[in-house]
């Protein structure tokens, strides 16, 4: 154990917030992490993406999880990108709000995503036709290959 975390038991037992936080153990994230519902279909060194289809009220969602070192957190909702050679299938966020939850265990972020898909596109995804996926954010863009 280094000096700086037995420093920072020191100073969160004397109930220092900071040394707290750096102290606190996040079973809950690492527990939705381990336990993602899903198939992985895609990944690369910035993440990994995990999708799983729901049916509700007549709807079909692609209901996503992203596992990232980058917090995805944004207010203007994101799009989701597979590409081919030849095609490209653009889908919106179902809500503009989008959170990531870190996890201090793993050292990653948990992002949970919904989308509002048609049965070609199911089919286009579950077909696996794409090379590539990217999830764009704010002015940013996380890239993935398709596994």
């Amino acid at each position: 154990m280094g000096i700086f975390r037995k420093v920072d038991k020191i100073l969160a037992a004397f109930g220092n917030i900071k040394a707290l936080e750096r102290t606190h153990v996040d079973t809950y994230t690492e527990n939705r992490i381990r336990t993602i519902k899903g198939t992985k279909i895609a990944q690369s060194k910035e993440g990994e993406l995990w999708v799983r289809f729901e049916s509700l009220a007549g709807y079909e969602f692609l209901n996503t999880t992203l596992l990232s070192h980058v917090n995805l957190s944004t207010h203007k909702g994101g799009k989701l990108l597979f590409t081919t050679e030849k095609e490209l299938l653009e889908l919106s966020s179902d809500t503009t709000t989008i959170e990531s939850d870190y996890s201090n265990v793993s050292n990653c972020y948990i992002t949970e995503l919904s989308f509002v898909v048609s049965k070609e596109e199911i089919n286009f995804i579950e077909r696996k036709k794409a090379n590539t996926v990217q999830f764009h954010y704010k002015k940013k863009q996380l890239s993935l290959t398709i596994i």
